[in-house]
Order: structure tokens, then C-alpha cells, then sequence
């Protein structure tokens, strides 16, 4: 007994400490926006010359596109795969995920030409080609970062070599195992940079405003408030007509019985969090283990409901600020590459924000600089993006589990009620089965 307190009270104490780390950095960057709003406002020149703090963080997150999609979608491929092959449920589970990531795309893109976020900012475009306006000193500085990688080319690349690697079997396997430890370095260096997104979301704040006045920080009120109440309606309206249609579960009685993962996922803004939860707790809800073994998992890096909405909606405030609205075609464009780059918005802070750069690069490069006002609001919406990513997958679980008749009606009517209600103890033994899955797949979202 004492040896199972002493193991349950090491992950504790050390959820904690990552706990700490992740709230430090959120402070930081909270701080750093009002900081930079307050210079902006009250000294515009100098927070249009802090400009140089934005560009730099942004040129280190472009540094890692190329990285970042390359190892996920070569991995994300073999992924879909190793789901096909479990066969009807793996079949059934990316079929739903594609469809409904798309249409979450798709939403993000509407309600984005609705609201017109970002309109009338007019913000200077990039030239990457432009020599910088500053000393030699941030010039050399920010000359050490590493130029543009093209990200069309790589990702056709990575997808090739993705089916070549699926074509080569069992030969392919160690390829794969060290583009898996190739990812893990490029996530890595991602968190690190990520510690520098107060600083950048400092300067990139303080030189909007500063160019800009208050219209810049109504613009950015705009966007959050119009992404949480589209994050809000895509819950209740689309997954809970969804689940209320095919299983007959009122969506609000779910997400009581998940209330305690909804708080351990606002407190961390990252879904993956909840993940070991989140399938301990639908095995209780009477859905077979092989279909939460599955769904679960495969959902965490393909079914990006929240991350689709916010990518749409965030490029189209920046293509709007930078005053080169994009037109239908672009937008169908950038909706197909936000599809498969989107896989690559792996469970690590910052991914998201790379990915946006990615689709950004990809069709408007010029359209970069306005990818600094989204630094400093990012982790802002991060809490909604988890929540939703985290719901659709609780949500496509039940759906999937109804639609291959492996779920037990009576025991989801008892738990939802209260009679039956989830044993946290379990979540101790459990914790270890749950590793050995995430263990087999693609990072969360967030």
C-alpha cells in the first residue's frame, strides 16, 4: 500500500511541477501583451522601434515549419495505416475525422468573411527581401536565424516519402522509429523557443499598437470573442446535434461527467493532458475498450476540430490587418493545405501558431508580419481550441462506438445519471495501460 502511494504521489508531485512551468509562461505572456498595449498606446515610436523583438520570434517559429511538417506528416501517414488495418472502427474513425475537420475548416472560413476580423489595420506587409530598418547589431542578430524553407516542397516531400515508407513494411519500421525520435528533438526545440513568446508577443504588441492605436487591441477583442462563441456553438449546436441524432446523449450531461478534465485542460491548455482520463472515463461509459483504443488515440492527431477553427479564422484576420484580403479561390486554396498541414499541429505549444505561419508562407508570404499580432493573443485561444479538440473526440468516440453497436445504452444512461459514478482509483492502474498507447501514436493537439 505504501509502495502504490509513493507511485501515484511521484506523477502527482511532478504534474504539478509541469503544471507550475506551463502557468509561469501563460503569466508571462499575459503580462507581456498589457505591457506591450500600454508602450504601444502611450509611446508609439518606441513600441513601433521594439518591432525587431516580434520579427525575431516570428523568423525562430518559421525556422520549424519545415521540421515540424516533414516528421508529422511522414508519421501521420503511417498512422492512418496502422488505423486502417484494425478495420472497421479505424475505417469508420478517419473517415469521420476528415469530414469533420473540414467542415470545422470550413466554419472557421464563414464566420471569418461574417466578422471581417482585422479589417482596417492596414499593417506594413514582409519583404523578406527587405534589409531591416535597424542597427547592425539586431540586423546581424536576427541575420543568425535561418532563412525560409519553401513548405509546398516539403510537404510534398514528406508525404512521398511517407508511402514509400508504408509500402516498405516492416523494412520501414526503423525509418520510421527515427523520424519518431527526430520529431520528439524538433518539438523539443519548439518548447524552447516557445519561452521566448513573451518577448516576441512583447515587441510584436507594443509595434502594432504603436502603429495603430486602439483599433489594434479591438481587432484582437474581435477575434477572441468571435473564435470562443464559434468554439462554443460548434459544440453545442454541431457535435451536440450530432450526438444527441445518432446516440440519443444531451451533449451538456457529457460534458458534466468530463467537468474534471474540462478543468485540468483550461488549467494546462493542452487536451493531452486529459487523454489518459478521457479513455478511462468512456470504458466506464459502456463503450468496448477496442473502440476507445482506437478512436481515442487516432482522434488526438487527426480530429483537430478547435485547431481547424482557429486556423482559418486566424489567417483571415491576418491577411485582413495586412490589407491583402484574401479572395474565394485563395481561401478554398488555403482551406485544401490547412487540411494536411493541420495534422501537424502536434500537442506541443506552439505547433498550432507554426502551422498558420506554414499555410501563411505557403500562399501569401508576404503576409508573415501580421503573424506577430497573433503571438500575443495565441495562448488566449489556446483554452478553447484544447476544449473543443478534446469534446470532438469524446463526442466522435460515442458516435463511433454507436455506429458498430459497441456500446451499452443502459450503462451510458447510469453513469450520465449519477448512479454509477467513475472511480478515481482506477485512474492509478489505468495510467500505465494508457502510456503504452500514446506511446503507439501521433502527439495530441492542442
Amino acid at each position: 500500500m505504501a509502495s502504490q502511494r509513493g507511485e501515484s504521489a511521484a506523477p502527482a508531485k511532478a504534474a504539478r511541477k509541469g503544471l507550475d512551468k506551463s502557468h509561469y509562461l501563460y503569466i508571462a505572456v499575459i503580462a507581456a501583451v498589457i505591457l506591450g498595449a500600454l508602450v504601444g498606446l502611450l509611446f508609439p515610436e518606441v513600441g513601433k522601434s521594439l518591432k525587431p523583438l516580434g520579427d525575431g520570434f516570428i523568423k525562430l517559429i518559421k525556422m520549424m515549419i519545415a521540421p515540424i511538417i516533414f516528421c508529422t506528416i511522414v508519421l501521420g501517414i503511417g498512422s492512418i495505416a496502422k488505423a486502417a488495418t484494425v478495420g472497421k472502427v479505424g475505417g469508420l474513425a478517419l473517415g469521420y475525422f476528415v469530414i469533420m475537420s473540414t467542415f470545422a475548416l470550413g466554419i472557421g472560413l464563414v464566420v471569418g468573411n461574417l466578422i471581417h476580423p482585422g479589417e482596417g489595420l492596414k499593417l506594413a506587409p514582409y519583404d523578406p527581401n527587405k534589409k531591416a530598418e535597424v542597427d547592425s547589431t539586431v540586423a546581424f542578430l536576427l541575420g543568425i536565424i535561418p532563412g525560409d524553407i519553401p513548405v509546398l516542397p516539403t510537404l510534398f516531400a514528406a508525404i512521398l516519402v511517407g508511402f514509400a515508407l508504408q509500402k516498405m513494411g516492416a523494412q520501414g519500421a526503423p525509418v520510421l522509429k527515427a523520424i519518431g525520435h527526430g520529431q520528439a528533438v524538433v518539438f523539443r526545440i519548439l518548447i524552447m523557443i516557445m519561452w521566448l513568446a513573451p518577448v516576441g508577443a512583447f515587441g510584436a504588441i507594443a509595434a502594432v499598437v504603436g502603429a495603430t492605436g486602439f483599433a489594434a487591441i479591438v481587432s484582437m477583442f474581435t477575434l477572441m470573442a468571435a473564435f470562443y462563441v464559434t468554439c462554443a456553438l460548434f459544440i453545442v449546436v454541431i457535435l451536440g446535434g450530432l450526438l444527441q441524432a445518432v446516440a440519443g446523449v444531451n451533449i451538456f450531461r457529457l460534458m458534466k461527467y468530463l467537468g474534471r478534465e474540462y478543468l485540468l485542460i483550461f488549467s494546462t491548455s493542452s487536451s493531452e493532458a486529459a487523454l489518459p482520463r478521457l479513455i478511462a472515463k468512456l470504458e466506464h461509459l459502456g463503450i468496448s475498450k477496442p473502440v476507445v483504443g482506437v478512436t481515442v488515440p487516432t482522434g488526438y492527431s487527426f480530429n483537430l476540430d478547435g485547431t481547424a477553427i482557429y486556423l482559418t479564422m486566424a489567417s483571415l484576420f491576418v491577411a485582413n490587418a495586412m490589407g491583402t484580403p484574401l479572395d474565394l479561390g485563395a481561401q478554398v486554396s488555403l482551406l485544401i493545405f490547412m487540411i494536411i498541414a493541420s495534422k501537424g499541429a502536434a500537442g506541443v505549444t506552439g505547433a498550432g501558431l507554426a502551422t498558420l505561419a506554414a499555410g501563411l508562407q505557403a500562399h501569401k508570404p508576404e503576409l508573415l508580419g501580421g503573424v506577430g499580432m497573433i503571438v500575443g493573443i495565441d495562448r488566449f485561444m489556446s483554452e478553447a481550441r484544447a476544449l473543443t479538440n478534446f469534446t470532438g473526440n469524446a463526442v466522435a468516440t460515442v458516435l463511433i462506438g454507436t455506429w458498430v453497436k459497441e456500446i451499452d445504452g443502459g450503462q451510458v444512461e447510469r453513469v450520465l445519471s449519477g448512479e454509477e459514478p467513475f472511480d478515481e482509483t482506477t485512474m492509478i492502474a489505468h495510467h500505465h495501460e494508457v502510456e503504452e498507447t500514446k506511446a503507439q501514436a501521433v502527439p495530441a493537439t492542442v
